[in-house]
């Protein structure tokens, strides 16, 4: 699943969840920290897990 980064307009910290495309898309992300909706999504570096196998 895709990782976001968001930070928290009210009280200005950053956050990163774990979310489906499904929960993404529905658009009711919380703040952790003090329960606000007035978040923004931020950009993140991409990572992929891939195996160490070498040819």
């Amino acid at each position: 699943m895709p990782h976001y980064e968001f930070l928290c307009h009210d009280c200005q910290k950053f956050f990163d969840k774990i979310l489906s495309l499904a929960d993404y898309e529905e658009g009711e992300i919380l703040c952790p920290h003090c329960g606000s909706k007035n978040v923004e999504q931020r950009w993140s570096a991409f990572s992929a897990i891939t195996s160490n196998k070498s040819a």
